[in-house]
């Protein structure tokens, strides 16, 4: 019997032991209070009562908005912990609804929980503040807000709203601008001339609508009314059109023409003519075109209130017109080639005289004399005529800025734009090369990948130098661009036999390269 109760009385105090560690161990936390901030954050507050036998690893709160929370819901944790005490969290992104939060502390092997408290997040107006209107017409302006708190609530419209009535609201005119937080540009159209509107931003969430300042503005006087001339005269670089003015919005027309793009809206930030002024018809000559191009063209007329336009109309630049040869005034032919929407000669310049039929000089063979020259000069090849018939003539930047053309009259030596337009044309500086460069190595050195796929064949003509010396014939072709670049220096495009490129730099203008010509 003794024994029984021995038994039983050893089991009774290891029961009571075990109880008591997880009432230790059940008490360590306390959930305090639980309260909602604004913008989606929550503060809390709890309370450690007892570290426990392993001591505490982390601690914080943990929240969900379906059952009781736990460490693997969302949490905020803190870390280790060496004190009781009373700690304060501030949790976010707790959106609108209903949550349920609680207290918990780890010793890294198991997770011990406060109470479990409730609370419902509401959520508020979002806050937007209203930009200035700026672009203002007789009939558009240009607005928008920037929007600082959601209010806890995702953005689902948002935009500006105007009216003549000093306080708009979305139940007037507005514009919607897509959604979520940040800044927004609206486009605000279809007022009245000379008249006075209020306009604010907006921003709704499930909580409803907020809106910014009301900002006030007044739009400009009429326009000029007008329409666009038909499109006349057309070549491949010019056409004439123009416009009529009916009306010209109650100020004097101070400037009027036409505006071209090849997109479809052109305006006066585009190409423009500038015809005169005042009311009536008017004439415009549009130059500077590109053959086989589509342009779009409008008449436009601007007075104390902005600019007017007439409706725009297309039209298509005629094809580009490429001769099968040209000859230059010193009696040299040339075969061409068509390459996109340039027609270029297919060989190096020869000619001694400008087009005028001046001579350019005599042939400059000292080395002393082509350094000094100011004046236009050319030479041939290490001063040997038989390159000529291969390689063509090599000349100073003078001869090529000269006013009287080096080039046979019609043609011109290429900017480094049209240079550009070439090898854009041709898919890029680093492939162009190998298509303009003649095939093989009967000129070009080995490698050469050239496959003059353009029908240009570029050919390595070398160059002469500032000081007169002779480089790089059947390594290197060196061609002048006509676009200078400081008192000392201009353009240049050179291609070499082991690359597939056209390098782009800018030279002495001294030095002697090849000349190739385009059509005006």
């Amino acid at each position: 019997m003794k024994k029984t109760y021995l038994i039983l009385s050893v089991l009774l105090l290891l029961f009571i032991a075990s109880c008591q560690k997880d009432l230790r161990r059940i008490i360590a936390v306390n959930t305090r209070y639980v309260s909602a901030l604004t913008n989606g954050t929550v503060i809390a507050s709890g309370e450690v009562i007892d570290l426990g036998e392993n001591g505490i690893k982390d601690y914080g709160f943990c929240w969900s908005n379906s059952g009781t929370p736990t460490i693997s819901n969302n949490i905020n944790s803190n870390g280790v912990k060496k004190s009781t005490g009373y700690y304060w969290d501030t949790l976010t992104g707790i959106y609108p609804g209903s949550y349920n939060i609680r207290a918990y502390v780890t010793d890294g092997t198991e997770a011990i929980y406060g109470q479990s408290k409730s609370i419902t997040i509401s959520a508020s107006l979002a806050t937007i503040t209203t930009n200035a209107v700026t672009n203002i017409t007789s009939e558009t302006a240009t607005c928008g807000g920037n929007i600082t708190s959601d209010g806890g609530s995702t953005i689902t419209a948002r935009g500006v709203c105007w009216n003549t009535g000093a306080t708009p609201t979305i139940a007037n005119s507005k514009t919607t601008d897509g959604s979520g937080m940040g800044s927004f540009t609206s486009v605000i159209t279809s007022f009245s001339p000379s008249t006075t509107y209020y306009v604010r931003a907006y921003a709704t969430n499930s909580k409803g609508t907020s809106y910014g300042s009301a900002v006030q503005f007044t739009t400009t006087g009429p326009v000029p009314v007008l329409t666009t001339s038909s499109v006349s005269n057309i070549t491949q670089t010019m056409a004439t059109c123009g416009g009529n003015i009916t009306w010209d919005g109650g100020t004097i027309v101070t400037a009027r023409g036409v505006c071209w793009s090849t997109s479809t809206t052109p305006t006066i930030a585009d190409n423009i003519t500038t015809d005169g002024s005042g009311m009536g018809s008017f004439i415009s000559a549009i130059t500077g075109l590109s053959p086989s191009t589509t342009y779009y063209v409008r008449a436009y007329a601007t007075n104390s209130a902005g600019t007017g336009y007439g409706s725009t109309l297309p039209f298509t630049t005629a094809a580009l017109s490429c001769p099968a040869s040209v000859n230059d005034i010193s009696g040299n032919t040339y075969n061409t080639v068509t390459i996109g929407t340039q027609c270029w000669m297919k060989e190096n310049l020869k000619t001694t005289k400008y087009s005028t039929g001046t001579y350019i000089s005599a042939e400059i063979t000292g080395g002393t004399t082509w350094a000094n020259l100011t004046t236009g000069g050319w030479c041939n090849y290490n001063n040997y005529g038989d390159n000529v018939s291969i390689y063509g003539r090599l000349y100073n930047f003078y001869a090529v800025a000269d006013s009287r053309n080096i080039c046979p009259t019609g043609w011109h030596v290429p900017s480094d734009a049209e240079w550009t337009t070439l090898t854009t044309y041709l898919g890029g500086e680093s492939v162009a090369g190998d298509k303009l460069k003649e095939t093989g190595t009967t000129h070009w050195s080995s490698p050469n990948s050239g496959n003059n796929s353009s029908g240009f064949t570029a050919l390595p003509g070398g160059y002469r130098d500032g000081s007169g010396t002779f480089y790089d014939i059947g390594g290197y072709g060196y061609w002048w661009s006509s676009t200078e670049s400081d008192t000392f220096s201009a353009g240049e495009r050179y291609m070499y036999y082991n690359g597939s490129n056209v390098s782009r730099s800018y030279a002495d203008k001294t030095n002697g390269f090849s000349v190739r010509c385009v059509r005006d």
